[in-house]
């Protein structure tokens, strides 16, 4: 029983295994839930699902199985140039009144796997095939008053039927960008729990075995309170081209604050070099020198740089490479005494990871990480946590 379903999660990658499956099933044995599709899907993804961040194959797998329906990867199926919006129509009201509908999901769907069959290329401005700013009922940037989405950044008109690009998990998908919640699901695992400061919290165990030796006269006893003893020091890139990332690592921040009491944040700009700062109204009247934190901060602590990388190479090979001040030490010589100061580091890059190859900086700086640099995604941090334990 649900045999070919437990194959079918392992084909979407869930790390299922035969325990959880028998735990399913007794649970059915058990009567937990009777005739319920949707009481089955909590069910199913409670007892097969460990991991949030799998929620998201979870549902695809479901659907594929339960629903009946083969699942189609729309967006590896429209080469990407089909769906780029060069002519967006603008359509009368009176033109929107003539378009008429296919006749429901089925039929669109039905309609939708034919156009994929016979369409040989791009259209734009078009009533029929796949393609975009026109009134066909398939694509992306377009008007019809019932179609499908394919490709298409936000909604439109607000008239699609199916959105191919949008499921109810998606924000927790392994390749995701980060959000608040999935951040704080990754830094989890960057924990290591020490007893320290006053003694607040009551020692239950020991209260009890402290009154039973006193014949029942209530003797309290009290600990120290449990905290996160990982220590961070995390330098930010700020300004130029990590604008483009200011609310990821606005999450990135937020999220290592609540996490972590021993934390220490400071800011640079491109590469780090003699002096860096916690305020950026006051970065050139309040730096404080590189050497002071290393200086400081003992070796326990754990380093994480979080910038694109994306610079002129001579800002970090070569002395006066920076693009604000004349540095007499190249920012590379800063990195290499940071790093052996804190062996244990990572470079988080909020760059698209197919784009690094294509900025030699970014190899620079990977090589000086000893390939320590990971993509700013759920999947690239996990890989950086691991690598700093």
């Amino acid at each position: 029983m649900l045999i070919d379903f437990f194959f079918t999660l392992r084909k979407y990658g869930l790390k299922t295994s035969i325990t959880e499956l028998l735990d399913l099933l007794n649970a059915l044995k058990q009567q937990v839930i009777f005739a319920d599709t949707e009481a089955f899907y909590q069910l199913s993804r409670l007892c097969l699902v460990k991991d949030e961040t799998q929620y998201d194959k979870f549902d695809r797998a479901f659907a594929e199985y339960f629903a009946g329906v083969a699942q189609v990867d729309i967006a590896a199926s429209i080469p990407p140039d089909w769906l780029v919006p060069e002519v967006l129509r603008k359509l009368s009201d009176e033109d929107k009144a003539k378009l008429q509908a296919l006749g429901g999901l089925d039929k669109l769907l039905e309609t939708l796997r034919q156009r994929l069959a016979e369409q040989q290329k791009k259209h734009s401005g078009g009533n029929k095939w796949i393609g975009t700013g026109g009134t066909s009922p398939f694509g992306a940037y377009g008007y019809n008053p019932e179609g499908v989405r394919i490709g298409q950044q936000g909604s439109g008109a607000r008239r699609a039927v199916k959105v191919w690009d949008k499921r109810e998990f998606k924000d927790l998908d392994s390749d995701s960008e980060l959000n608040n919640r999935s951040i704080k699901l990754a830094l989890k695992q960057l924990r290591k729990f020490a007893r320290s400061g006053a003694e607040t919290e009551l020692d239950l165990q020991g209260t009890i075995q402290a009154t039973s030796e006193q014949a029942g006269w209530l003797d309290l006893r009290f600990m120290r309170e449990r905290h996160n003893a990982i220590k961070l020091l995390v330098f930010f890139d700020v300004g130029g081209s990590m604008d483009d990332h200011i609310e990821q690592c606005q999450k990135l921040f937020a999220a290592v604050k609540t996490e972590f009491k021993h934390l220490e944040f400071f800011y640079f700009h491109n590469c780090v070099y003699e002096g860096v700062w916690r305020d950026n109204k006051r970065r050139y009247t309040e730096q404080i020198k590189t050497d002071d934190i290393i200086h400081t901060y003992g070796s326990d602590y754990k380093l994480i740089f979080v910038g694109d990388a994306t610079m002129g190479p001579y800002e970090i090979e070569y002395p006066g490479g920076s693009v604000e001040h004349f540095n007499e030490v190249p920012g590379k010589v800063w990195l290499q005494r940071l790093l052996a100061q804190y062996p244990k580091a990572v470079w988080l890059n909020p760059q698209p990871q197919q784009w690094w190859q294509h900025y030699y900086s970014i190899g620079i700086i990977a090589q000086l990480m000893q390939q320590r640099m990971f993509a700013l995604t759920l999947d690239g941090l996990t890989a950086a946590i691991k690598s700093l334990l």
